[in-house]
């Protein structure tokens, strides 16, 4: 797919070939600065590179002001019905916006709102899930479809660019995996503007992870998608370590790949206990490293060829290697040694929790 436009919420670019970036949302009550501060820094220090909050009264709109001087990361306003809380955001120092200009009252409350994020250089992101299509496309279509999501969005557009605005992001979200990497598609093909890309709704940590990781990583492979969120029930610090290992996976995020073996009967060491020991000390790591860990001699040779550092398990003791070279035999706890070889080849000295 080609490159999409070019928007900048902050200091975090979106879209026109720049990394993917990874957003999140608090789940706080936004009036209350401190709690709502303390969930920005976390999701933060979890890696998600722009944080949105809900904006639904004046007083919310007035504690923008300290939440966007004293937080991290850029901060995204998300706004329903009331125009005028759009506008105090903006004001106030809001990075993004994200609105559904269908819940808006007309498009004249879509134009003051285009014309004070023009005005203040923000960017604006026309949210658009499967429960917020027109009526009279869910008539003309029969229920919610691909092509209903991209002709809701293709109308909210128009509103904006008819106000002069174009610094716009899209989402078409289903909480169906396959409507969901349909609507994408078919985006992709239509705007040229940026896409926020994720399965809204889908679920608690676990069924919701899995769901969010297919459809968002079939879209990335895609080449598809600008900026993610994986939507899960819950503490939202669950959300940004998700969206990271998605785009690990997919090879556009570094980091420490942990590539280790299901276990079976040959299996004579704690390969679940050590590989869970390295994951934690090494999941907050930039350097991008492959670490095989594996629990017998059928596999373990052969993933230390591939990987940067490997431990393959024996009865007695452990055999490490260091870009597939055979470095010595660890009797004992390897993961001490282990880790500090990640360390010392990542150059990161301290604790993926530091």
């Amino acid at each position: 797919m080609g490159k999409t436009r070019q928007v900048k919420a902050g200091n975090v670019f979106i879209g026109g070939g720049h990394p993917v970036s990874v957003q999140s949302m608090t789940n706080t009550d936004t009036r209350n600065v401190e709690a709502t501060l303390a969930q920005i820094r976390e999701l933060a220090d979890e890696g998600c590179d722009l944080v949105r909050i809900s904006v639904y009264d004046r007083d919310c709109a007035a504690a923008v002001r300290r939440l966007c001087d004293e937080s991290p990361v850029p901060l995204v306003a998300d706004i329903h019905f009331d125009h005028e809380l759009a506008i105090l955001s903006v004001e106030n120092g809001i990075s993004k916006l994200r609105i559904n200009p269908g819940n808006l009252k007309g498009e004249r409350e879509v134009r003051k709102v285009a014309y004070a994020a023009k005005a203040h250089g923000i960017p604006i992101r026309v949210g658009v899930n499967s429960g917020s299509v027109p009526r009279d496309i869910l008539a003309r279509d029969g229920g919610v479809t691909a092509q209903g999501l991209v002709d809701s969005a293709l109308g909210h557009v128009r509103m904006l660019e008819a106000a002069g605005f174009e610094d716009i992001v899209l989402s078409l979200k289903a909480s169906g995996v396959p409507l969901t990497v349909e609507a994408y598609r078919l985006a992709s093909k239509t705007f040229a503007y940026p896409l926020h890309v994720g399965v809204t709704e889908a679920g608690l940590p676990g069924q919701g992870t899995l769901k969010s990781a297919i459809g968002i990583g079939a879209l990335l492979l895609d080449g598809i998608g600008d900026t993610i969120r994986v939507s899960l029930t819950g503490s939202p610090v669950n959300e940004p370590k998700a969206a990271l290992d998605i785009l690990r996976a997919v090879g556009l995020r570094g980091g420490v790949e942990l590539v280790s073996c299901p276990t079976c009967g040959r299996t004579e060491v704690d390969i679940e206990g050590i590989a869970r020991a390295v994951e934690q000390e090494t999941r907050k790591m930039k350097g991008h490293l492959k670490v095989a860990v594996m629990g017998c001699v059928v596999n373990g040779p052969g993933e230390a060829r591939e990987a940067d550092i490997a431990l393959c398990g024996g009865k007695d003791s452990c055999a490490l290697y260091l870009k597939g070279k055979f470095v010595r035999k660890i009797t004992g706890d390897p993961v001490p040694e282990l880790i500090r070889m990640i360390r010392a080849e990542t150059g990161e000295t301290t604790s993926g929790d530091g």
